[in-house]
């Protein structure tokens, strides 16, 4: 398993900062590291998530989308 969470995220989005800054303890908790990913660019991902950010990709390729707790994250991880 990997040691990275990937969030996909967009520009202004208020609920992304407020899911980053969920995570952060997390992240502390578990070892892991946050990469953010910005879906602006990138028409796939836009289509994909544009809808549905900020969204949580898990090492084991789930993904988990807003809303989210940091307490079902962790359950999530295992």
């Amino acid at each position: 398993m990997s040691d990275e969470l990937i969030i996909y995220t967009g520009d202004y989005c208020h609920l992304c900062e407020h899911a980053k800054e969920l995570l952060r303890p997390l992240l502390a908790q578990k070892g892991l590291v946050l990469r953010e990913v910005s879906i602006g660019g990138d028409k796939v991902l836009k289509d994909r998530y544009g809808l549905r950010i900020p969204v949580v990709l898990l090492p084991d390729g789930r993904e988990k989308g807003w809303p989210f707790t940091a307490a079902q994250i962790s359950h999530l991880l295992g």
